[in-house]
Order: structure tokens, then C-alpha cells, then sequence
């Protein structure tokens, strides 16, 4: 399907940019597990890169971050000058939901419980830590939090072998399940999550392929600060119910909750955003829009498309500073709300506007990414030709 799909792109360059956009299909969304859970309203929090929040200046760099297809194989290969500027894409700005299942499992805690008289934690004393992500057992891959579960119950107590990552290291950890008699079950004392939920704001599309990319930064580990491979994961619409307005040292929020029924899904995480492909395309405000190299980004005014409680798609304007085109990271400019309008209702930057795509001189130049948390009227910004080039490319295999 995803052949057929690109093959009605018209032109080269862009049958490229969709094999390049729709390539690994690994799930959950960057490292800092933002595993957002929904209540019983299903109501649902926004997507951040890093779940806990510091307080500070802009000085002090402070800010809150506002499977493999056996036809691909992916590798990263920026795009060429040409291709950039010969490169149309439509401007996003609205919302839009993700569920998504890890690829293993995160160690989120854990829980001390007794055997003859004392407190134990097999886990703690083998070596595990917060953080780490479980990917197999005895050699054999994890599939949920449920399957680890059952192993650990169903294996007599017989000592098994975690092959864990932590951060950007893979290392074997040795553990042996305790019985614990209160509760007639074998146990190692560790809290784990397979899933996560989240909102965000897409960046920009491609219609004629479906493909998308959102936030302008990764779904990451709380510790370890990298993103989280994501095994699978679907695309929901998404309906603004309210919006906590920012204020100093108290970032605010975009609140809403997902449609019924799935409209795309999601392939990829990488520290500079998420990527996947609309099955069913959501409403578009814009005409497509030429990329700005980074070069052209200027110190001045632009503007923001985001969507609030009204959930109209709408431009607000804003002005950016401190422009370093030779930044090649998420942080690549200060974006400063200007408008009247959205100062009133929210503040300025609130969470869920990460990946609210940035428009100056008629191009689409990048995406908002942070909000620093002692002043919610200013963030930061990454670089659109950032985005893309961190996105993997895919080659037929």
C-alpha cells in the first residue's frame, strides 16, 4: 500500500521525501516516556519531552518542551539543497492524538514487599534501574507489561536474564523472582509501563501521501533523556476541550480528548519530532508552502498556526530572536507571542503547542518546541530543514 501511495506522487524528488517520511515503524514516543495516561473521561494530557518541569530564565536554558516494513531499509540522508528548496509542504497546526505501545518495556519504580520477616527487592539488588527499558527475557522479546508478568509468575522462581537498555547502552542483568507468600505469586518488586498517550500539533503534511510530522521534539525518557522507540502506534483526531492559561512558573495547557476511531498511524520518534501517515487527512487552513533554508530565517516578525478551544486552525503572530543558522538542534531561535489574541486566552505558549509550525516571508521556516516556564509569552523554536533532516530516509531494500 505504502508503494502504491508513493507511486502517486508526481516527480522524483517527492516520491523520495514520502519513502524518506514512512520508513521504521518502531513505537512509543522518544525517551522521556511522556506515557500520558487517560482517566476516565478520557480526557487526555499533552505530549512533553520531558515530564519533570525546572523553573528559570531564559539565561538558564529553563524551558518545559511545550516495526521495520521488509520492503525498507531505513537509513538518515539529509536532503540536498535542490530537493529542499524544490520542496512544497502544507502547514499544520492542528491538533491530533497518539496511543502507542513501546518497544519493551519501562521500569517506572519500584515496590519493596516482605519474605520471612524482611523487606526484599530482587530487582533493586540485581541492578535494575528507573528508567531502564526491558526488551527480553531469556533472549526471547517482550511483547506488554502483561508478558512480563506472566514470566516472572510462571517461571517458578527460576532465575531469568533481562537484556535491558539504558540510555544508549545495552546490557544482560541477572535476576531471580522471589515468592511472596502474602500474595501467592512470584515477584521482583519493579512497576512497568508498555504504553502512552499524548496531544501534540502537527507541523506539516503531505496529501498526497498522508504523511506528517509533529511537535519538533521527541517523546523522551524522564532519565535518560533520549527517545523512546516506539513499537506501534495510532493517530486519532483530536477535539480542544479547554485551555489552562500560562502563567509565570505555572507552564499552561491545551486539554482535550480523542475522536472516536483511528485516522493514521504512527511510524516513527526522533528527538527532533514524530512522524507517521494519515489514513483519513484532517481539514487544511493552508496552501502548500516552500521550506525556508535556515539561512533565511531572520530576527522579525512571523507567525504561528495553532488551534484552541474553538478548534479553528487560526495564525497568530509572533516575533523570533537570537536566530543561530548554524544551530543544528531543537533550540535554534527564541519565539516571543506577540498577539493580543492569544496572549489573552492562554498566555502565550502553552503545552500542547509543541510542533505549532512557524511562517515567516511566506515560508514555512519551523516549529515551536518550548516554552520557557518563568515566562509563558516565550519559547524556543527548531528549524524545519532540522526536522527533516533528522527524519529517517528510506531506501528499497
Amino acid at each position: 500500500m505504502q508503494k502504491n501511495v508513493a507511486r502517486r506522487m508526481d516527480g522524483r524528488m517527492k516520491k523520495r521525501i514520502w519513502r524518506w517520511l514512512v520508513s521504521a515503524v518502531m513505537l512509543l514516543s522518544a525517551a522521556v516516556f511522556a506515557t500520558l495516561s487517560i482517566g476516565a473521561t478520557d480526557e487526555i494530557q499533552t505530549i512533553d519531552d520531558r515530564m519533570a518541569i525546572q523553573t528559570g530564565n531564559i539565561s538558564q536554558g529553563s524551558e518545559l518542551f511545550a516495526g521495520v516494513d521488509d520492503d525498507f531499509l531505513p537509513v538518515q540522508t539529509p536532503l540536498t539543497r535542490e530537493e529542499l528548496e524544490n520542496l512544497k509542504l502544507y502547514p499544520g497546526g492542528m491538533p491530533f492524538g497518539v496511543r502507542f505501545m513501546t518497544d519493551g518495556v519501562t521500569v517506572v519504580g519500584f515496590s519493596d514487599f516482605e519474605v520471612n520477616g524482611k523487606k526484599i527487592n530482587p530487582a533493586l539488588s540485581a541492578g535494575v534501574k528507573r528508567g531502564d527499558v526491558i526488551l527480553r527475557v531469556d533472549g526471547t522479546p517482550l511483547e506488554s507489561a502483561a508478558d512480563l508478568t506472566e514470566r516472572i509468575e510462571n517461571g517458578n522462581g527460576a532465575a531469568m536474564t533481562l537484556l535491558c537498555r539504558r540510555g544508549k547502552k545495552e546490557m544482560e542483568i541477572r535476576i531471580a523472582p522471589v515468592y511472596c507468600a502474602g500474595e501467592n505469586r512470584y515477584k521482583t518488586g519493579i512497576w512497568v509501563r508498555d504504553s502512552g498517550a499524548g496531544i501534540g500539533t502537527v507541523t506539516f503534511l503531505m496529501p498526497e501521501s498522508g504523511a506528517f510530522a509533529g511537535l519538533g521534539h521527541g517523546i523522551c525518557d524522564a532519565d535518560s533523556g533520549e527517545p523512546i522507540p516506539i513499537r506501534r502506534g495510532s493517530v486519532s483526531d483530536v477535539t480542544i476541550s479547554s485551555v489552562v492559561k500560562g502563567t509565570a512558573g505555572d507552564p499552561g495547557e491545551l486539554k482535550g480528548y480523542f475522536n472516536p476511531g483511528k485516522v493514521g498511524s504512527l511510524l516513527g520518534n526522533s528527538s527532533f519530532g514524530v512522524w507517521g501517515v494519515y489514513s483519513e487527512l484532517p481539514a487544511l487552513s493552508c496552501e502548500p508552502m516552500s521550506v525556508a533554508p535556515r539561512e533565511e530565517v531572520q530576527d522579525g516578525d512571523a507567525t504561528i498556526l495553532c488551534t484552541l478551544a474553538d478548534n479553528v486552525t487560526r495564525e497568530y503572530t509572533v516575533r523570533l530572536s537570537a536566530v543561530n543558522p548554524t544551530s543544528d538542534g531543537a533550540k535554534c531561535f527564541t519565539v516571543t507571542v506577540t498577539d493580543p489574541r492569544l496572549l489573552s486566552e492562554t498566555g502565550g505558549i502553552v503545552q500542547g503547542m509543541s510542533g505549532s509550525p512557524i511562517l515567516q516571508n511566506g515560508k514555512l521556516v519551523g516549529a515551536v518546541t518550548h516554552v520557557l516556564v518563568n515566562d509563558p509569552t516565550t519559547g524556543y523554536g527548531i528549524f524545519l530543514e532540522n526536522m527533516l533532516a533528522k527524519m529517517p530516509v528510506v531506501k528499497e531494500g
